[in-house]
């Protein structure tokens, strides 16, 4: 993270980048990619290269602490998390795209958390984890949904009071005392179904504080002292989120047969538009999305067959970091995998292309039984105005045969939202000096000293809780 003080230009990730350093890519030669990549920055290249190649530098450093498991390894904690687990069957895996991989050195790498991805998505092994905690999370999460849903459509809405409390805290192997250090913790956006925000307390005293105004793109709270061994880092504050039950099959029979396009009015032409270097509308996305909608002109029937063809086509799989694809959509459109935040970009591209304007929410998911990093998207119809869309929570109700909650989260969110972002791919508020860990979302937080980069997870652990929550 220190080859650089200033951003870098994401945008440059559409640059396609050389055939050699691709082919050493694939073949796992990573190291050997990164030194091809010195030798050709010694070269007078057109900018957009040049900063290509330094993104690419940054990609290939991070890559490998994400696949830590041997093709061997990976089939002992199989063996070890799955009853009577067979070679065959990871093979099988493999070819079905069931889990992340890369090359390193000539030999297939899995990713870290390849086992809870099996958990989440294979209901083959169900029967067969050993630790049944591992099943029970998924089991326990589900029931909750549909309770919630049910008092929704009951009630017409339902709400949260929550008091939560970020903290960061650097590894010790990167403790600088005496530098100055900046950490950022993302706080909910004052929007959409979030009211009565207030910021309680933050730690330690002696650091310096500044807030993001309460509509900005992606809100953070920024904190800058001089670093002393072993310090913490923390915020508190709490605020109120409400959710209203939306039918949209009765809002569908309301308007009857009516055909008009959305028109957008008032809205900016970003929620129609590409963003570079994701959002992109590639002949393969504008076929795909031709074949999906088809002659269909309603906006809000065309927002619906996405969704449905999302939600019942894609399987949700955990991915490395953001950072390190560099094109998220073209991945996620190739691949038919891809965990929330890619499956919101598809919707959202999808959406845009059919006329239809769309947008990013992201934050946190904070229920009484966890609270961790979540993403979402928003779509316009009129006469109806923004709705959500949340496909990962989608497509998991219709995999598990949950027809109402996959229909819910067609227009739905629950209550159970810290919205932190608005816009994706958007600059903090407080800008940082170098590259963030990740540079498109907000959720665990950024931190820096001031003469290097630190990375989440990494060199810092960050960790959200709730404090106390509420709920009506």
């Amino acid at each position: 993270m220190e080859t650089s003080r200033e951003e870098r230009d994401l945008q440059a990730l559409a640059v396609e980048l050389p055939e050699d350093i691709v082919r050493l890519k694939e073949a796992g030669e990573l190291e050997l990619a990164a030194e091809v990549i010195d030798e050709r920055l010694k070269k007078d290249l057109p900018r957009c290269m040049r900063e290509r190649l330094l993104l690419e530098k940054e990609i290939l450093a991070q890559l490998p602490m994400q696949y830590p498991y041997d093709w061997e390894t990976a089939l002992e904690l199989l063996r070890q998390n799955f009853r009577d687990f067979q070679e065959e069957e990871l093979r099988k895996f493999l070819l079905e795209g069931a889990f992340e991989w890369i090359y390193r050195n000539g030999r297939i790498h899995l990713k870290d958390n390849f086992i809870a991805n099996l958990v989440k998505t294979r209901e083959e092994l169900a029967d067969r984890v050993i630790d049944r905690n591992l099943l029970q999370a998924k089991l326990d999460n589900f029931r909750m949904l549909d309770r919630v849903i049910a008092r929704m459509k009951e009630q017409g809405k339902a709400g949260c009071r929550f008091r939560i409390r970020s903290m960061a805290a650097v590894k010790p192997d990167m403790q600088r005392p005496g530098r100055r250090i900046q950490i950022q913790f993302p706080l909910p956006l004052e929007y959409s179904q979030v009211k009565s925000f207030r910021l309680l307390g933050t730690e330690p005293s002696c650091a310096e504080v500044q807030v993001a105004p309460p509509q900005c793109d992606q809100r953070t709270i920024c904190l800058t002292c001089d670093y002393q061994a072993g310090q913490e880092f923390a915020v508190e504050y709490e605020f109120t989120t409400e959710a209203e039950y939306w039918d949209w099959r009765k809002a569908e029979s309301e308007r009857g047969a009516m055909a008009s396009e959305t028109s957008g009015a008032q809205l900016p032409e970003t929620y129609l538009s590409e963003q570079l270097p994701h959002i992109r509308f590639t002949p393969y996305l504008r076929a795909l999305v031709k074949e999906v909608v088809g002659e269909e002109t309603d906006p809000l029937r065309k927002a619906k067959r996405i969704y449905d063809y999302i939600t019942t086509h894609v399987m949700y799989s955990f991915v490395r970091s953001y950072f390190t694809i560099p094109q998220q959509v073209t991945y996620i459109a190739s691949g038919m995998k891809g965990d929330c935040g890619l499956q919101a970009l598809f919707f959202i591209t999808m959406c845009r292309i059919a006329g239809v304007p769309a947008g990013w929410q992201s934050g946190l998911y904070a229920s009484p039984l966890s609270i961790g990093c979540h993403d979402w998207a928003q779509f316009y119809v009129e006469p109806y105005g923004w709705l959500y869309a949340d496909c990962s929570f989608g497509g998991a109700a219709y995999r598990a045969g949950d027809l109402e909650r996959w229909e819910f989260y067609f227009g739905n969110l629950e209550p159970y939202r810290l919205p932190a972002a608005r816009e994706y791919q958007k600059d903090f508020c407080f800008p940082k000096q170098y590259l963030r860990t990740d540079p498109y979302d907000n959720q665990m937080g950024e931190a820096e000293y001031e003469d290097m980069g630190l990375l989440v997870d990494s060199d810092v652990i960050v960790k959200h809780e709730i404090v106390q929550m509420d709920e009506w």
